[in-house]
């Protein structure tokens, strides 16, 4: 059997592991939020950093990158790669990816999904939600072993500029502009880039 796994944050750059197929596409009735806390990638247990997770919303819509693996061999070594990489994400739902043209009918049903909850027992790097401006300040600040937290955030936003442009943009224009003020707070150099209007840190 086909196994489907749904990227919404750093899979949709950087799977990891072999797969036979790409599809762009968007899951019903959840939406991407930066309340999961990352002790192991992005930050530290002491000052985590801020990675995506999946929000359930009626009517919402995420875009991403689903990834097919055909192969016994391929989707157990993904597989066990996943349960590392995704070991602070508490729970694996499996949902429908749907696409431009088929905007009504599953192009692809039961993917599998991480996400992390809110429930705190279960999943202790929870953050939840906060300002736009302390959430911007914590991604500018935290650093972990896979790197600075800022990097996720531009990574991100460049490789969803690539796939779709869509409704995400308002609320990413509201966190790149508090972003450009941040950085003038700190008088740290930026510049805009002119391709996505997005502000990106010299210095990284």
């Amino acid at each position: 059997m086909v196994m489907w796994v749904f990227g919404y944050g750093s899979l949709v750059w950087n799977p990891g592991f072999a797969y036979d197929a790409r599809l762009v596409g968007f899951v019903r009735d959840y939406r991407r939020v930066f309340y999961q806390g990352s002790t192991d990638h992005r930050g530290t247990p002491e000052f985590p950093g801020r990675t995506v997770t999946l929000e359930h919303q009626p009517g919402a819509t995420c875009w991403g990158v689903a990834y097919k693996i055909s192969r016994e061999e391929d989707k157990q070594t993904a597989l066990e790669y996943l349960e590392v990489r995704e070991k602070q994400y508490d729970e694996k739902v499996y949902l429908d990816l749907y696409t431009d043209s088929s905007p009504k009918t599953p192009a692809v049903q039961n993917m599998m999904v991480y996400l992390a909850t809110t429930n705190k027992e279960a999943n202790v790097n929870y953050l939840g939600p906060a300002s736009l401006e302390e959430m911007a300040k914590q991604i500018y600040l935290a650093v972990g072993p896979t790197g600075p937290n800022k990097e996720y955030l531009f990574k991100l936003e460049d490789a969803l500029n690539k796939i779709v442009l869509c409704s995400w943009q308002g609320l990413w224009m509201n966190m790149f502009r508090t972003w450009r003020m941040l950085c003038a707070s700190i008088q740290a150099p930026c510049y805009l880039n002119k391709r996505s209007h997005s502000l990106l840190l010299v210095r990284w």
